[in-house]
């Protein structure tokens, strides 16, 4: 994967949406093999250049974002968690609606940071 994703960064540039698509399935596979540290850098770049390329505000993004809280949170950093977590649900209820499942799962996801806390 990481062949293809420097192949995609080369041909396509790295703000191409299909290389974005790719290092963030990548920070997901290393999250999977709690890979932490690489997962979370990963994430932070796919974050910055969707920031950039898609705005703060666009579903992609909240997606980055909500993952690296999900990544914040097996680590242990769970005021970082919380904080980012915070963000996304607050943009997905006014950009998404209160009720849209992707607000729903922020919220859901939120609770079990806070479980974490206890």
């Amino acid at each position: 994967m990481v062949q293809v994703i420097e192949t995609q960064k080369r041909v396509l540039g790295i703000e191409h949406l299909d290389t974005l698509t790719s290092m963030n399935n990548l920070a997901s596979t290393y999250w999977n093999q709690g890979r932490w540290k690489e997962a979370e850098e990963l994430g932070v770049q796919v974050i910055e250049t969707r920031k950039r390329v898609l705005g703060a505000e666009h579903p992609d993004t909240l997606t980055s974002i909500y993952n690296l809280a999900s990544t914040y949170r097996n680590q242990g950093r769970l005021k970082e968690a919380e904080e980012l977590g915070i963000q996304v649900i607050e943009t997905r209820k006014r950009v998404l609606g209160a009720e849209h499942p992707d607000t729903l799962t922020s919220m859901n996801n939120f609770a079990l940071t806070q479980n974490s806390q206890g």
